[in-house]
C-alpha cells in the first residue's frame, strides 16, 4: 500500500504510533488515499498482465467490485479515476456499481 515507517518521534497527527509493552517502537505514516488508489491500480494492471482498459466488460465488471470492496470509490475523483484506467464512462463505472447493488 506504499506506507513509510518512522521513529515515534518523528510521528506526525495522520501517523499510526505502534507500542510494544508500552513503549513507543514505531509510527507508520500512509499513504494519501488517492496515492493508494493509483497504487491499487497498478497492482491489478500487473495481475492482468496488460492495461486494465484493454479487459473485456466482465473483468471490468469485476475490477469495479474488487475496488469497491477496497473503499475506491470513498476517494475523491475515484470514479473518474477508475473510468479513466478502465477506458470507460463515470456513467459506465455507476452502471456496475447500481448492478452489483441490485443483486
Amino acid at each position: 500500500m506504499g506506507g513509510e515507517l518512522l521513529p515515534p518521534g518523528e510521528a506526525g497527527p495522520e501517523d499510526v504510533v505502534l507500542a510494544w509493552e508500552g513503549a513507543d517502537v514505531v509510527a507508520v505514516r500512509l499513504p494519501q488515499l488517492a496515492e493508494s488508489l493509483d497504487h491499487i491500480l497498478t497492482a491489478l494492471e500487473r495481475r492482468e498482465g496488460r492495461p486494465l482498459a484493454e479487459l473485456d466488460r466482465k473483468a471490468k465488471q469485476e475490477i469495479v467490485r474488487t475496488l469497491e470492496a477496497r473503499g475506491a470509490f470513498t476517494v475523491r475523483h475515484g470514479v473518474e479515476t477508475v473510468a479513466g484506467a478502465l477506458g470507460v464512462s463515470r456513467f459506465t463505472i455507476y452502471n456496475y456499481l447500481n448492478r452489483d447493488k441490485g443483486r
